[in-house]
C-alpha cells in the first residue's frame, strides 16, 4: 500500500482551514452594497473637505466586503427567504477620526445602516445641531456616542423617542444648550446610562423627566448651568440607579428629604458646586447604604453633619467642604473604617479633633483646615499609618506637632500653616523620604537655628513663615533645588540674597518680605529661565538699583519691593513682562523722570510707586487695563497731563503730596469708573469743574490742601450718585489681601492701604473696604461760597470735612440727613448762624468741629450730639451757648428756690384763687390810671411788688 505524503496532507490541512475559516466568510458574508456604498459617501465627504484626510485609507470601492474595512465591525443574519447568510454592519467605532471640522449633516450616510447597533463618533470636531429625524432611523441602536464635539442646539423634544433599543447615551462636552426636554427620554426605557454633562444645558431639573429610566443606572448631568430645586420625585423610580452627578451647576434650595432616599443601590453621588442650602438630610443620604463616593462640598449647607452619616460603612469618599457647616466633629466619625479621603475644609466646625479618627487606618488624605478646630492635635494620629497628606491648618490648634507623626512613613504634605502651635519644630519632619510638602508658618513654633539638619526629602513648598528663623537664610535649603514654593516672610533674618537661590529653576512663588535681608538682588533671579510667578520682598533691607535684566522674568505676575532701600531709576525692561499683573515700589529712593513705556495688551492693574523720589510730568505710560495707579509722595509737578482720560478704567488715583499744579483738566473727568480720586497736598487752582459730577462712582474724592477757588458747584453735589446710599455697589477691584491657591493650599499677601485725613488724623483705609467708606475733603482750600443744602443727599458719607476754607452763610439744615457720617468737619470758615437742630439725627457722629467761624445760638441737645462736648470743637464762636461748653444761653431759668419745692401741691390752688382775684383788681386799676393820665403825670411808686404776682401767674398759666 502506497503511503500517504506527509507533506500534502499538512498542505491539504492548512489550505481547508483556511479557506473555511478566512475566505469563505469574506465571500459569503460580504456586507451589503448600500451599506458599503453609505460608508463610501461618508468619507468621500470628509475628503471634500480636507484632501489629506488618511484615516480611513481602508475604505475603498475596490474592496468588495466593509466588514474587513477598519473601525467596522459586522455580525451574520439570516435570511429567511435563503439559506445563505449575509453580513451587516452593526458596530461603527468612529472616534477620534483626526478630521477637520465636520458640519453634522455629514453624518447623514451613516443613518441609512438601520442594522447599527453601535455608533460611536466622540472625539471629533463635529458641530451642528443633533440630526433628530435621520437619527430616529437607527431603531436597533443600542449604543450611541456622540461625546466629546461642537454640537449645539437642543435636546430634540422626540429626537430619540424611536431608539427604544438605547442602552447607553452619551452627549457630554458639547454646546448644547436649552432645557432637558420633559418627556425627550421618556421612551428609553432600557437606557442604563445617560451622559449629558458639560454642556450648556439650562433650566430646571423634569419632575418627571427620568421617571421611566427605571433601568438607569450612570445619570451625569454636571458642569451645565441648570438651576431650580432639586424634585422631589425625579428619582424616586431610579431605585438602580449606581452613579449620580449633579455638580457645577446652578442647583438651590434643600435636598427633598425623601428625594435620594429611595435610591438603595447608589455608590457615587456628587451635588459638590452648587447653590443647595438648608440641612444635610438625615434620613434621606442615611438610607443610601451602598454609598462609596459622597461630595456635597461648596455648596451652603449649614447645621451640623447628622450622625447618620456616619452608618455608612462602605463609605470611601467624603467630601463636605466649603459649606457652612458648624458644631462639633463627632466620635461617630471613627465608625467610617472604609474612609480613604476625608475633606471638611472651609467651614465653622469647633473645639477639638475627635480621638476616634485614628481609627480610619485606610485614610490617605485627611483635610480639616480653615475651620476654628481648637485643642491639641490628637496624639494617635500617628495611627493613620495610610496617610499621605494631612491638612489641619487656619485653625486654633494649640500644642505641638505630636511625637507619633514619626510613624506617617508615606506622608507627602503636611499642612499645619496658621494656628497656634507652639514649641520647637521637630527635626524628624525631614527625615520623611516621599515628603514633597511643608507647611508650618504662622504658628507660635519656633526653629532650633543651632539645629544642623540634612533633610532626606526633596520638598517642592516650604513654609516656616514666622517661625523665629535668624542670621542667613539656612543652609539647608540649598540643597531643596525643586522648590517651587518658598515662604521664609516674617522672620528675622539678615544678609545678602543667596546666589544659590537666585539659580533655584523650578521657583514660582519665593515670599521673603520682613526680614533684615540686604544688599542687592543678584541678576541671576530675573534670569530668561526663571519660573519666577510672584516675588515678595517687601519690608527689608535692600539697596541699590534694580537689575537692568529685570524685564528678562517673562512669568512675573506679582512683584512687591516695596519697602526697601532701592535706589536709581526703574529699569525700562520692566515694561516687557507682559504677564506682570501687580507692581509695588512704593516706599523706596527711586527717582528720575522718565517711566516705562507699557504694552497697551500688557496686564497690569495695579501699580505703586508711591513714597520715592520720582520727578517730572506725571507718568501715564501705563496699559488701558491699570485699575490702581499710586502716585502720591513724589515729586511730580507740572499740570495733569490731558492723555490720563487713556487709563478709562482707571478705579483708584492717588496724586496725593506731589507738586503739581494748574486747573483741573476736564481729561481727568472722563475716567468714568474712578472710584477714589486723590489730590490732596499739592498746587492745584482755579475753581472745581462742574463736570467733575461726571464722576458719578466716586467714594472717595480728597482735593484738600491746595489753591482752589471759588464756589462748592451745586452740580458737581447733584451728581455724586457714588455717594448716596441708593446705589447698588458692584464688586470693586480693590483688595487689601490678595489670596492666591496653589495646589491644595492657599496663602495671603498684603497690598497697601488708602491714606487719608479721617477724623483728623492720617489713617489708613483698609483696601478691601474701599466701598464702605465714602469721604468728600474739600478742606485748606480757598472756597468761597455757601454750603450747598444739596450736599445733604449724599447720605451715604462717613466723613465730610470742608474746613479751612472761606465759605459763608449758614450751615443747611440738610447736613442732618447724613445719616452714615462720621465726621463733620466745618471749622475755620466764616459760617455764621445757629447749628441747626437737625444735627441731633446724626446717630453716627462721633467727630464734629464748628470752631473759627461765627456761630450764634443754643448748640443742639439730643442724640450724638449730647456726646459732642468738647469745648474745642466749638471755639472761638461768641455766640455759642450750651452745655456742650458750659456757657449758659439766655433765657434759660434759674433753679427755683427750695421753698417753693415743698410748697409745689398748694400750687395749683394758689393760682386759681389768684386769678380769680388779679382779673377784676387789675381791671379796676387799669381804668383808673387811663382816667388820671389825662389830669397829671404821677411819679413812679416807690414799692412795686402788688405788679409783680400778677406778673407771676400770668406767666405761670
Amino acid at each position: 500500500m502506497v503511503m500517504a505524503n506527509p507533506t500534502l496532507l499538512l498542505q491539504s490541512f492548512f489550505f481547508f482551514f483556511f479557506f473555511f475559516f478566512f475566505l469563505l466568510p469574506c465571500l459569503s458574508w460580504s456586507c451589503p452594497e448600500y451599506q458599503k456604498q453609505a460608508l463610501l459617501q461618508f468619507k468621500s465627504s470628509i475628503l471634500a473637505i480636507n484632501s489629506s484626510f488618511h484615516t480611513l485609507d481602508s475604505w475603498n470601492s475596490s474592496s468588495s466586503n466593509c466588514c474587513l474595512w477598519d473601525k467596522v465591525t459586522c455580525s451574520s443574519s439570516s435570511n429567511s427567504n435563503s439559506t445563505s447568510t449575509s453580513s451587516v454592519v452593526i458596530e461603527l467605532h468612529l472616534s477620534d477620526l483626526s478630521a477637520p471640522l465636520m458640519p453634522s449633516n455629514l453624518l447623514a450616510p451613516l443613518f441609512f445602516i438601520r442594522s447599527l447597533r453601535v455608533l460611536d463618533i466622540s472625539h471629533n470636531f463635529i458641530y451642528g445641531q443633533i440630526p433628530a429625524l435621520r437619527l430616529g432611523n437607527l431603531s436597533n441602536l443600542v449604543h450611541l456616542d456622540l461625546s466629546w464635539n461642537s454640537i449645539e442646539g437642543q435636546i430634540p423634544a422626540l429626537g430619540f423617542g424611536n431608539l427604544s433599543n438605547l442602552v447607553h447615551l452619551d452627549l457630554s462636552v458639547n454646546s448644547i444648550n436649552g432645557q432637558i426636554p420633559a418627556l425627550g427620554f421618556g421612551n428609553l426605557s432600557n437606557l442604563v446610562h445617560l451622559d449629558l454633562s458639560r454642556n450648556f444645558i439650562e433650566g430646571q431639573i423634569p419632575a418627571l423627566g427620568f421617571g421611566n429610566l427605571s433601568n438607569l443606572v450612570h445619570l451625569d448631568l454636571s458642569v451645565n448651568s441648570i438651576n431650580g430645586q432639586i424634585p422631589a420625585l425625579g428619582f424616586g423610580n431610579l431605585s438602580n440607579l449606581v452613579h449620580l452627578d449633579l455638580s457645577w451647576n446652578s442647583i438651590n434650595g434643600q435636598i427633598p428629604a425623601l428625594g435620594l432616599g429611595n435610591l438603595n443601590n447608589l455608590v457615587h453621588l456628587d451635588l459638590s458646586r452648587n447653590s443647595i442650602n438648608g440641612q444635610i438630610p438625615a434620613l434621606g443620604l442615611g438610607n443610601l447604604s451602598n454609598l462609596v463616593h459622597l461630595d456635597l462640598s461648596r455648596n451652603r449647607f449649614n447645621g451640623s453633619i447628622p450622625l447618620q452619616l456616619f452608618q455608612l460603612k462602605y463609605l470611601q469618599y467624603l467630601d463636605l467642604s466649603s459649606n457652612r457647616l458648624s458644631g462639633e466633629l463627632p466620635e461617630e466619625i471613627g465608625n467610617l473604617t472604609k474612609l480613604q479621603r476625608l475633606s471638611l475644609r472651609r467651614n465653622n466646625f469647633a473645639n477639638g479633633i475627635p480621638s476616634s479618627i485614628s481609627y480610619l487606618r485606610e485614610l490617605e488624605e485627611l483635610d480639616l483646615d480653615n475651620n476654628s478646630l481648637s485643642m491639641e492635635i490628637p496624639c494617635d494620629i500617628g495611627n493613620l499609618s495610610n496617610l499621605s497628606s494631612l491638612s489641619l491648618g487656619k485653625n486654633k490648634l494649640t500644642g505641638g506637632v505630636p511625637a507619633s507623626m514619626q510613624k506617617l512613613n508615606k506622608l507627602n504634605s503636611l499642612y499645619l500653616e496658621g494656628n497656634l502651635l507652639t514649641g520647637e519644630i521637630p527635626f524628624w519632619l525631614f527625615d520623611f523620604k516621599d515628603l514633597q510638602s511643608l507647611l508650618l508658618g504662622g504658628n507660635n513654633l519656633t526653629w532650633n537655628n543651632n539645629m544642623k539638619i540634612v533633610p532626606k526629602c526633596r520638598l517642592f513648598d516650604l513654609s516656616l513663615r514666622s517661625s523665629g528663623l535668624q542670621g542667613d537664610i539656612p543652609e539647608w535649603i540649598s540643597t531643596q533645588t525643586d522648590l517651587s514654593y518658598l515662604d521664609l516672610s516674617m522672620n528675622q533674618l539678615h544678609g545678602p540674597f543667596p546666589q544659590w537661590l537666585a539659580e533655584f529653576h523650578f521657583l514660582i512663588y519665593l515670599f521673603l518680605s520682613h526680614n533684615k535681608l540686604s544688599g542687592s538682588l543678584p541678576t541671576a533671579l530675573f534670569q530668561s529661565s526663571q519660573l519666577l510667578n510672584i516675588l515678595a520682598l517687601s519690608h527689608n533691607n535692600f539697596s541699590g538699583e534694580l537689575p537692568k535684566n529685570i524685564g528678562d522674568a517673562g512669568s512675573l505676575r506679582f512683584l512687591m519691593l516695596d519697602g526697601n532701600n532701592f535706589s536709581g531709576p526703574i529699569p525700562q525692561s520692566i515694561s516687557q513682562i507682559s504677564s506682570l499683573e501687580l507692581l509695588d515700589l512704593s516706599r523706596n529712593r527711586l527717582s528720575g523722570n522718565i517711566f516705562p513705556v507699557f504694552d497697551p495688551q500688557a496686564n497690569l492693574w495695579y501699580a505703586d510707586f508711591s513714597s520715592n523720589q520720582f520727578s517730572g510730568e506725571v507718568p501715564t505710560t501705563f496699559p488701558p487695563i491699570i485699575n490702581t495707579l499710586a502716585l502720591g509722595g513724589n515729586k511730580f509737578s507740572g499740570a495733569l497731563p490731558l492723555n490720563l482720560k487713556k487709563l478709562r478704567n482707571l478705579e483708584r488715583l492717588e496724586l496725593q503730596e506731589n507738586n503739581i499744579s494748574g486747573e483741573l483738566p476736564n481729561s481727568l473727568l472722563q475716567i468714568s469708573h474712578l472710584r477714589v480720586l486723590n489730590l490732596r497736598n499739592n498746587s492745584l487752582q482755579g475753581s472745581i469743574p462742574k463736570t467733575l459730577s461726571n464722576l458719578q462712582n466716586l467714594r472717595i474724592l480728597d482735593l484738600s490742601s491746595n489753591n482752589l477757588t471759588g464756589e462748592i458747584p451745586i452740580e458737581f453735589v447733584n451728581h455724586l450718585t457714588g455717594m448716596t446710599p441708593n446705589l447698588t455697589l458692584h464688586t470693586s477691584g480693590f483688595y487689601d489681601v490678595i489670596t492666591f491657591s496653589f495646589n491644595f493650599f492657599s496663602t495671603e499677601f498684603a497690598v497697601n492701604e488708602l491714606i487719608v485725613n479721617w477724623k483728623k488724623v492720617k489713617q489708613g483705609l483698609s483696601s478691601h473696604y474701599i466701598d464702605m467708606y465714602f469721604l468728600l475733603d474739600l478742606s485748606n482750600n480757598q472756597l468761597s461760597s455757601e454750603i450747598p443744602a444739596s450736599l445733604g443727599t449724599l447720605k451715604a458719607l462717613k466723613m465730610l470735612n470742608l474746613s479751612f476754607n472761606k465759605l459763608f452763610g449758614k450751615i443747611p439744615a440738610s447736613l442732618g440727613d447724613l445719616q452714615n457720617v462720621e465726621g463733620l468737619d466745618l471749622s475755620h470758615n466764616k459760617l455764621s448762624g445757629p447749628i441747626p437742630f437737625a444735627f441731633t439725627k446724626l446717630q453716627q457722629l462721633t467727630t464734629l468741629d464748628v470752631s473759627n467761624n461765627k456761630l450764634t445760638g443754643r448748640i443742639p441737645i439730643g442724640g450724638q450730639m449730647n456726646t459732642m462736648a468738647d469745648p474745642n470743637f466749638y471755639a472761638n464762636n461768641s455766640g455759642l451757648c450750651g452745655f456742650q461748653i458750659r456757657v449758659p444761653c439766655p433765657g434759660d431759668l434759674p433753679p427755683a428756690p427750695k421753698l417753693q419745692e415743698r410748697d409745689n401741691k398748694k400750687e395749683p390752688w394758689i393760682l386759681l384763687e389768684a386769678v380769680g382775684i388779679g382779673y377784676p383788681v387789675g381791671f379796676l386799676l387799669t381804668i383808673g390810671i387811663i382816667f388820671l393820665a389825662g389830669y397829671f403825670n404821677p411819679s413812679p411808686p416807690s414799692n412795686c411788688r402788688h405788679h409783680h404776682p400778677h406778673r407771676l401767674i400770668r406767666q405761670r398759666i
